[in-house]
Formats: C-alpha cells, sequence, structure tokens
C-alpha cells in the first residue's frame, strides 16, 4: 500500500529548494478555488490580498534568508524551523474527495427560507442515513434553513455540502449551553468550556461524543482528546526502540498487531525531571533552571500524543505517514497504543453557519454560539465555510491532520476566532479570513485570533487575512508551529494561566508576516521563543500587550529579513516545503 509519500534525496531536496525559491520570487500565494472542494492551483492563486503585495514587492529586493538554505540541508531536524510540509489532509493534498451523493436534507423534511421550520432533526438525519450506507455526501440546496439543535458529524466519509457559502446558510438560533447544559473547567474555578470547546457543526465520532456529553450533563468536566474522558480508554500495541526527530521508520518490540494504513496513537511519556518538556523546549541551561513541577495544568496535557498512520510494516521497522515530532528515548516509555475510533474522511462544504446575533459575553463566559469543531477528528475538511456571529469560530480539539480551506469569520465579533487546543497536531488553516467586527466590542469582553496551546504541534496557519486579532498562545507549551503568509491588525491579546508553562516551545516559525498597525506582540518572537524563528516581517514596535521570555539565558532565536515586507523568498513557508 503506497502512502502518496515521495522519497527526498539530499541532492533532489537542494535542487528543489533552489527551484522552489527562484519560483517564488515570480510567483505569488495561493487563493481559493472556485468550487468545494477543488483543489488550489497556480491559475486560482492570482488576484488575492498577499498575491498583490507580494507581486508590489520590488523584484530586485527579494532575498533568500540563509535560514531557508540551512533548512534544506536538514529540513527534518533544523533546530529553528519545523517540517510542516505534510500538514493537512491526507498530507496535504490539493484535493478533497467527492463523494458520492446519497442524501437531500429536503428528502428528510428540510424547509428553506419559512423562517419558522426546525431544520436541525432533517440534517441530522440525513447525516446519519449517510453514515449508515458507509459513507456519502449530503446536500444543502441554496436558501437559509433554521437549526434549533447542532448539527453532528459523526460517520466518517461523510461530506455535508451546501451549494457554497454565498447561498446555503444555517440560521442557529440557540447556543450549546441550552443544548446541552452548562460546561464547567476541569481545572475549577467559574470559567465556561464552551469559551474554547465545541461547535454548533461539531465533527466529532458518535461514541466519543456520546461519552462528552454524557459527562458534561453529569457535570463530570472530561479529558477532551484521543484516550477518553479520563485519558484511560488505549492499550499498547507495541513499545519503541529509540530513535531521532525526523525519523520515518522506527524499530518496534512487537509488530503482530501493526498492518499498513492503520491509525496508531504515539505516547510518550514524561520523567520525574521533565526532561520531554525541556526536549519540547529546545533543551539546554534555560529549560533546565525553569520550574516546571508548579505548572499544573502544562503537567496535566502530559503525556503527548500524536497520531498517525502506519505506512509500512516490515518485520520489526515500520513506517510512519509523517517523520517524528521529537525524539524517542527510554525515559519517556515510547511507544504506539490504540485511541479512541477516530471520525476520518469527513468533512463540511459550501455553507455559511450564522447565529443569532447577541451581544458577545464577558470574557470566559461563553454560552456556546460556536462555530464548527473538529474533534478526535483525522484527515478531515472545511472548505468554503462562513461562520456569522459566533461566540468562537472554528476549533481543532484533539484533532489531526485536518485542512481548513476558505474559512472565514465575520460578523458581530469573536472570543477564538480559530482555536486549536488538546493536542491537535499538523493542520493545516489556509486562505482564511478574520473580518473587522461589525459592532464594538462590549466592555469585559477579549479578543484572541489565531490561537493554540495544549502541546499542539506542527500546525500550519497559511494565507491569512486578519483584519483585527493576534497570533495567539494560551501557553501549555505548543512548540513546532508555524504562521506564514499572513497580512494582520495586531490588536487581540493572548490568554492562558500561569499554570498552563510557557508561551512558546521550540521551533515556531512567524515568516512573512506585514503587521499592518506595527505592534511588535507575538509577532515578533525572537526575544520570547526559544530556538525559533522570525523572517521577513515588517518593522514593529512593543505597545499594548508585552511579554517577557519564560526561560531564561540565550533563547538561540533567529531572527531575519527584519524590517522588509515581501521580499522574503520563498515567499510562504508551508508551500515551500510542500513543493519540495
Amino acid at each position: 500500500m503506497s502512502d502518496g509519500y515521495v522519497g527526498i534525496s539530499r541532492r533532489g531536496l537542494l535542487g528543489s529548494a533552489t527551484a522552489v525559491a527562484a519560483l517564488a520570487v515570480t510567483g505569488g500565494p495561493a487563493t481559493a478555488a472556485t468550487r468545494p472542494g477543488d483543489p488550489i492551483t497556480a491559475a486560482t492563486r492570482a488576484g488575492t490580498p498577499a498575491t498583490a503585495a507580494a507581486e508590489s514587492a520590488d523584484q530586485g529586493q527579494v532575498q533568500v534568508p540563509a535560514l531557508w538554505r540551512e533548512f534544506t540541508d536538514t529540513p527534518f531536524t533544523h533546530p529553528q524551523i519545523p517540517y510542516i510540509g505534510r500538514a493537512g489532509y491526507r498530507a496535504g493534498t490539493a484535493r478533497f474527495p467527492r463523494r458520492r451523493v446519497v442524501a437531500d436534507i429536503r428528502d428528510y423534511g428540510a424547509v428553506a427560507d419559512d423562517g419558522v421550520t426546525d431544520s436541525a432533526p432533517a440534517i441530522n438525519r440525513a447525516i446519519a442515513a449517510a453514515g449508515r450506507a458507509g459513507g456519502g455526501t449530503v446536500l444543502i440546496p441554496p436558501g437559509t434553513f433554521r437549526i434549533d439543535d447542532l448539527i453532528r458529524i459523526g460517520y466518517s466519509n461523510v461530506v455535508l455540502r451546501g451549494a457554497g457559502s454565498d447561498v446555503t446558510k444555517l440560521y442557529a438560533t440557540r447556543n450549546l449551553t441550552e443544548l446541552i447544559g452548562v460546561y464547567g473547567s476541569r481545572y475549577g474555578g467559574d470559567k465556561s468550556s464552551w469559551s474554547w470547546a465545541g461547535g454548533l457543526v461539531w465533527l466529532c465520532p458518535t461514541d466519543r461524543f456520546a461519552t462528552l456529553t454524557t459527562a458534561i450533563k453529569a457535570k463530570a468536566w472530561p479529558f477532551e482528546g484521543w484516550t477518553g474522558n479520563k485519558r484511560d480508554e488505549w492499550r499498547t500495541l507495541t513499545t519503541l526502540a529509540p530513535a531521532r526527530q525526523g525519523s520515518r521508520t522506527v524499530r518496534v518490540t512487537d509488530a503482530g498487531q501493526l498492518k499498513p494504513g492503520q491509525l496508531v496513537l504515539l505516547r510518550l511519556a514524561d520523567d520525574a525531571d521533565h526532561t520531554l518538556l525541556e526536549h519540547m523546549s529546545g533543551g539546554g541551561p534555560g529549560t533546565e533552571a525553569y520550574v516546571w513541577d508548579d505548572k499544573t495544568k502544562l503537567t496535566s496535557y502530559v503525556p503527548y500524543e500524536w497520531p498517525v498512520r502506519i505506512a509500512r510494516v516490515q518485520r520489526e521497522k515500520v513506517t510512519l505517514e509523517r517523520p517524528l515530532p521529537l525524539d524517542l528515548r527510554p525515559e519517556w516509555d515510547p511507544r504506539l497504543t490504540t485511541l479512541v475510533e477516530p471520525l476520518t474522511g469527513s468533512g463540511v462544504e459550501g455553507l455559511t453557519l450564522e447565529a443569532v446575533e447577541t451581544p458577545q459575553n464577558p470574557h470566559l463566559l461563553d454560552k456556546g454560539y460556536n462555530g464548527v469543531t473538529f474533534q478526535c477528528a483525522y484527515d478531515c475538511w472545511a472548505d468554503d465555510v462562513v461562520v456569522r456571529h459566533v461566540d468562537n469560530g472554528f476549533g481543532l480539539v484533539a484533532a489531526s491532520a485536518c485542512t481548513l480551506r476558505r474559512t472565514r469569520v465575520a460578523g458581530r465579533g469573536a472570543h477564538h476566532p480559530y482555536f486549536c487546543r488538546e493536542g491537535s497536531h499538523d493542520n493545516l488553516i489556509e486562505d482564511f479570513t478574520v473580518e473587522q467586527r461589525t459592532v464594538p466590542a462590549p466592555a469585559g469582553t477579549q479578543l484572541h485570533g489565531i490561537n493554540v496551546e495544549g502541546l499542539s504541534s506542527y500546525n500550519v496557519w497559511s494565507r491569512g487575512d486578519m483584519k483585527m486579532g493576534t497570533f495567539d498562545s494560551h501557553r501549555g507549551l505548543p512548540f513546532a508551529n508555524v504562521r506564514t503568509d499572513i497580512t494582520v491588525d495586531n490588536v487581540g491579546q493572548h490568554g492562558g494561566d500561569y499554570s498552563a508553562g510557557p508561551l512558546f516551545g521550540a521551533r515556531f516559525t512567524h515568516w512573512n508576516i506585514r503587521v499592518t498597525n506595527s505592534r511588535a506582540g507575538l509577532m515578533k518572537i525572537d526575544g520570547l521563543a526559544p530556538y525559533s524563528a522570525t523572517v521577513g516581517i515588517n518593522e514593529v514596535t512593543e505597545f499594548g500587550q508585552i511579554d517577557v521570555p519564560d526561560f531564561t539565558g540565550d533563547l538561540h532565536t533567529r531572527l531575519e529579513l527584519y524590517g522588509t515586507t515581501d521580499v522574503v523568498r520563498p515567499t510562504n513557508l508551508y508551500e515551500a516545503q510542500r513543493d519540495l
């Protein structure tokens, strides 16, 4: 079985790198395709704000930074730049599958445009029918469909497809507190977990959704990830020999329960000295001196859990779909385990989800007018989807290898326009927009932006237009994440409790960033993030929220092409890595 991986030799990599950098001098970043599920092509890339900005750059001043040349020498182990070239659905494939149509919501009782009929039951019945049929597409025709309940996509290979975000609308009248109940925090206090969890379109395996909502109704606040509400729903498939970050082949003790195509969980525990957390932070004296023991929220995120498909099994040698995210060391008890039955191959396309417009609630007290959330989902997607008047826009909660393409957050203003948490990895958010809010922010509310936290790693935000927000970290030691080719009016704030630990781990990269209000916070990270890189950012200054590094001493960060706009080549770090 082929996993679609193309081997990269050193000579081929260097040749490709030269070609990519040369092409980038004359080419620009991409935009949306014309139809949900269509691929992004060179022809459809022209005309976007990012492309226009790139084309306006003085071609005589374009520069290939030293970091890019270094990266092509050691792409899987570079100390400052992560390898994210296989992020997203099916390792970043440009085309989503066009599954056969198995249901039209009108055949199940949905009614458009009358403003009275609750079409949620009909939509959910159509989705369930598609699930029983083994998958397929559920069509939503043009029109506005009122929904008084959330929409649940809990079956693999099911696609909910509207006729386009400009003509198909789901109008949501109720929030998740009304529909499911009050959702407190497992860490105590009076916070509402609907401030960072759940969606009115919720892609989550049926069984996992049931256990989550049962626990919420019982006020037994759950863990939300791949191993159940108490993180105990797993069993060992095999232990692993030591290996280095970036390897795709690992040696196993017993391959008897492994097969190509199988989705498994890499599990890494920590030791008493927290050397795993130090490794995630790049290592060195600064991480050794850091006090980890009182960061109880952070340590609750351990063990690190990374879902991955098996590509090949050859006796004791197992090849993985993606390179190892971290070293495998004996003291971390590396092993491959089972995980809850995931949602795979499902998507939502071509629609707008609009919530009834209500004032934004005070910070951390959201009621749950949330948009589209992926949970315990792998190889899933959203394409051409708009959410409007939401508390929180698009969520990735213990979600991996998902692509969000051509998504937009609009309306009265959101708390988290995008959130990525609870161990979410290898996701791709591209061609995304955060619109300017349509009403002033009420007192006591807060805006974050594109959020990442909770040991989430190897995620990419690419080709974005942020009219407001920031590059948010909620602490929890996210590491090896990339933001590239983004225009941002940097007016948001980051969040995160002290007990959640550092804002950044190692190998964060901000590449080709245009900050329209010249505010430095969370954009220029050479003074904040260890073993990380800021490349190709315009001149910025410190004002508003100002942060200090979590680690002492030399951070070993890199700053290149500072004070420039759109001169760095390659223009888009993700696309350049993917094209190698």
